[in-house]
């Protein structure tokens, strides 16, 4: 099945930039945007609430139809109390994607179809696909183990394959994609897109404090935890960042997602405590976001050609 039409033509690489708490900001999105990629950003990054409808109105005022559209994340756990807000909102600017997470998203569904948008929504699993698929999501997000957030457990071989028996439509892929020639495989495996997180936080364009992008850039996949620790959900985390708040990353105490809460602890997730994926390892500069896609872009053609 072929893309979206909103996807179609505008794109200069098969790839959508995920929203990352914090680090996605509108400066990160318009570049991402013109650089040719679909930009993104969580709609709880604009606080407070009100400063949503002024982000989209800035997005809406620089970027034109000659750049790839961008998209909105929307929490759609029980905790997540801006949820109404911020769909209104969206319906207000007719945002072009929604991207989904952490629930099936079958009460946002029906709203984004009678603006016009089309919803994507995040799974690391065939089950969470299968119902994410009846709620009638126009394409699915395949996190894959080693990818940056709330990251799954299953090879992105394993997972693709799997989606790909029931579903024949839009498929993005998530995990440790970070060169040019990564997007090609991901396509070769049976995905349409990358999805690319841990990349643009290592710009400079993104909103993450300088601590954090030299972190990035000096790390390794050794480098990064996989722990409910901090959310009540899986993610991965740069140990660094946890051994500075004075925390062993060794010695976490379990917790479980019936505990989901994003502010619990004295530390705040993805403020203090910095994510990434296991990509960080052949991350080493912090250059401008269309350095990033201009590179991506070369790879991406050496790699096609090089399997000619």
């Amino acid at each position: 099945m072929p893309l979206p039409a909103l996807l179609q033509g505008r794109l200069s690489l098969p790839a959508i930039a995920a929203p990352m708490f914090i680090v996605s900001h509108p400066d990160l999105v318009i570049a991402q945007c013109r650089a040719g990629i679909v930009g993104s950003f969580p709609a709880l990054n604009a606080r407070p609430k009100e400063a949503l409808d002024e982000w989209l109105t800035r997005l809406h005022a620089e970027l034109t139809d000659r750049d790839a559209p961008f998209a909105v994340n929307q929490i759609v756990h029980a905790s997540n109390d801006r949820l109404e807000h911020d769909l209104e909102v969206c319906a207000k600017h007719r945002v072009p994607i929604i991207i989904t997470s952490l629930r099936a998203p079958n009460a946002v569904i029906d709203a984004v179809h009678a603006w016009g948008g089309i919803v994507f929504h995040d799974v690391t699993n065939l089950r969470h696909a299968e119902k994410a698929l009846e709620a009638g999501v126009d394409g699915l997000i395949l996190v894959a183990a080693g990818a940056g957030g709330h990251a799954g457990t299953l090879s992105p071989f394993a997972l693709v394959a799997e989606v790909r028996r029931i579903f024949d439509g839009p498929l993005a892929l998530s995990g440790s994609i970070t060169q040019g020639g990564q997007i090609l495989a991901a396509q070769a495996m049976g995905a349409d897109l990358a999805y690319i997180g841990t990349r643009f936080i290592a710009t400079r364009e993104a909103n993450a404090a300088e601590g954090y992008k030299r972190m990035i850039v000096e790390s390794s996949a050794a480098d990064v935890l996989y722990t409910p620790f901090f959310t009540g959900v899986h993610g991965n985390y740069l140990k660094p960042s946890i051994v500075a708040q004075g925390l062993d990353p060794d010695a976490l105490p379990p917790r479980d997602k019936t505990a989901m809460n994003f502010g619990s602890t004295s530390v705040k997730a993805w403020r203090d405590i910095w994510g990434a994926g296991q990509g960080v390892g052949s991350i080493t500069d912090a250059p401008t976001t269309a350095e990033v896609v201009a590179r991506l872009r070369a790879e991406y053609a050496a790699a096609r050609e090089s399997l000619r």
